[in-house]
């Protein structure tokens, strides 16, 4: 029963969104997780927990509330997924990995639960890969105690497999176009899946976004009579910034009737809107639930956040140039990456080394990200849905870009930093499968295990 096993034994079970020849696509319900929580002994119910849905910023904003509750001494679980080297960084309780023994061990009692429904006929398909790696975090949020579990939904809400759980809060993020196979062709058609985690008389807690989307989680929340904060106030007011819209950005908001200086440990702008939604569920957790969140614990949990991969800089070294990693992996990404690096002074060449899944929108995102480039190189990524560097290269055709092809992400960096000078700077972007082995050399090139 060793971690290797249980990685092993959690990756034959195939990706939910990708058949195998001749495999008829998986139905989505919450019955089957159900049954699979009820068979463990119901440990969803044995936490407390905040969920969170959305497109874009939900990992973020998951990240930066579990700081705020950490911060305030709780002892707090953080479920986020995919993960970018370990699988078991996506179960973490006060950012602390769970054990690869206790992964192994919870792993292999999920998977003889699942077992024994299958032989008593209550399920017809055994458990999948995210059922099962969400019927581990629950098991692991309940057997060390949580005080509060801060949940990110897997994908859409309303059928993911973290649903099952009864919130204090229900969040939902911005919302744009992504999983649409799945989640439906329109912004109005995915806020609805979206709009599933909200419970009748809860409490959800948004920003003013898309129209579409605003229209459809206000008549959600009508119909469920859901109490609806707006974590606006908790925005910046324009142009209220003191630094430039990379890093360092501080400004001021008013929290808990004193005005107080924000200084987000994530960077980028497009961070304040995932930080106002952490700081309004830390409000109502405080004045609702019985949370006892003051002013410095949410000030040091916002300074104090980790979220790696996303627009995270390393600074150049010696000869090295400066590498920036972002898991930018559809259009509304694309467009906050492209902010970013335009908004990065001081480097003389930019290098875009890409690549993504091929359900995803990479014609668009070379659209909007390789005009921006010197020089992009393209590469497949270490997934079955990978996109091909030939589909990659056929995308940035049309747009005159200086594209070449390579065989993998860490042949596209090391081409990248051979021919970079110092005062240059390498974006790697597109996927988390093309980030997480880079951001593993950068960080021990000889450490990398996956």
């Amino acid at each position: 029963m060793s971690y290797s096993a249980a990685v092993e034994g959690l990756l034959a079970r195939g990706h939910e969104l990708l058949p195998a020849h001749r495999v008829p696509r998986r139905k989505f319900d919450l019955e089957q997780m159900r049954l699979l929580a009820a068979e463990l002994g119901h440990p969803e119910r044995q936490f407390r927990s905040v969920l969170i849905a959305g497109t874009n910023g939900k990992g973020s904003t998951a990240a930066t509330l579990a700081s705020i509750l950490q911060s305030a001494g709780y002892r707090t679980g953080l479920y986020t997924s995919p993960h970018l080297s370990r699988l078991n960084e996506r179960i973490q309780i006060n950012r602390e990995l769970i054990s690869e023994d206790h992964f192994a061990r919870l792993y292999f009692r999920v998977d003889e639960a699942g077992a024994r429904l299958l032989k008593a006929g209550k399920l017809a398909q055994p458990p999948s890969f995210f059922e099962a790696m969400t019927a581990v975090a629950f098991a692991h949020f309940a057997e060390q105690n949580v005080d509060l579990a801060v949940l990110e939904v897997g994908m859409g809400g309303r059928l993911d497999a973290t649903n099952i759980v009864d919130p204090l809060l229900s969040i939902i993020t911005d919302i744009s176009l992504d999983h649409m196979e799945w989640l439906g062709q329109t912004v109005a058609e995915i806020a609805r899946e979206k709009a599933g985690i909200l419970r009748p008389g809860g409490t959800m807690i948004t920003l003013p976004q898309h129209p579409d989307a605003n229209r459809v989680l206000g008549e959600c929340a009508m119909t469920l009579e859901v109490n609806g904060i707006n974590a606006a106030e908790y925005m910046p007011q324009p142009h209220a910034s003191t630094s430039h819209a990379f890093r360092d950005s501080e400004y001021d908001i008013t929290l808990m009737g004193s005005v107080v200086r924000v200084s987000p440990a994530l960077a980028g702008v497009h961070q304040h809107r995932n930080t106002a939604l952490a700081i309004a569920a830390a409000v109502e957790l405080c004045n609702t639930h019985g949370y006892k969140l003051n002013t410095d614990a949410i000030l040091s949990g916002i300074n104090t956040a980790n979220w790696p991969g996303r627009l995270e800089l390393f600074q150049r070294t010696g000869q090295r140039c400066a590498v920036l990693l972002d898991v930018a992996h559809n259009p509304a990404g694309a467009w906050t990456l492209r902010s970013a690096v335009t908004n990065l002074p001081g480097f003389a060449r930019r290098t875009l080394l890409f690549g993504c899944l091929r359900d995803k929108a990479y014609a668009e995102m070379a659209q909007i990200l390789f005009p921006v480039f010197d020089c992009v190189l393209l590469s497949p990524v270490d997934s079955s849905r990978s996109a091909s560097a030939g589909d990659l290269l056929a995308a940035a055709a049309p747009l005159g870009t200086q594209a070449q092809a390579v065989d993998s992400p860490r042949a596209g960096l090391n081409l990248a930093l051979r021919d970079a000078a110092p005062a240059d700077l390498v974006v790697c972007a597109g996927s988390i499968y093309l980030v997480g082995p880079i951001r593993d050399d950068l960080i021990a090139p000889s450490e990398n295990a996956l």
